[in-house]
């Protein structure tokens, strides 16, 4: 059973037809996306000249039975906290924002799809890191 909780990059890149993305997501199960980032993309629509088909587009995406918008409860915040501490002990920060997805992406008990190297850094959560495609 194939459970991915996506980032900000793999929504971006799926839209984009980055063919393995695409076929990962159109095969998934089950597809989270936390609030964070929604946020993170709404902020990016509003910022650009193609908002209302953004927005139409990532609706649609949103109403699709597999995929699953994802909270922040109490039960994330302490697996947020747990990963910051994990972090620092081991001098590998990485953006906060990506720390609250991979903490929602935890407590679903999904593997994080992303293109952030970074992601590799909190090993309490499995990822997925696929290479920019054209990239080196």
């Amino acid at each position: 059973m194939s459970r991915y909780c996506i980032d900000t990059s793999a929504y971006s890149h799926f839209k984009l037809g980055d063919p393995r993305i695409v076929d990962m997501l159109d095969r998934a199960d089950w597809i989270g996306v936390s609030s964070i980032v929604l946020g993170e993309l709404w902020t990016g629509f509003l910022q650009g000249e193609r908002a209302l088909q953004n927005e139409a587009e990532f609706r649609e995406f949103l109403a699709n039975p597999v995929v699953e918008t994802l909270g922040m409860d109490g039960e994330v915040a302490r697996i947020y906290a747990e990963i910051v501490t994990d972090l620092r002990r081991a001098g590998t920060p990485i953006p906060t924002n990506d720390i609250w997805i991979a903490a929602a992406a935890a407590r679903a008990g999904a593997t994080v799809l992303t293109y952030d190297l970074h992601f590799r850094s909190v090993p309490r959560v499995g990822c997925l890191i696929l290479p920019i495609p054209g990239g080196n």
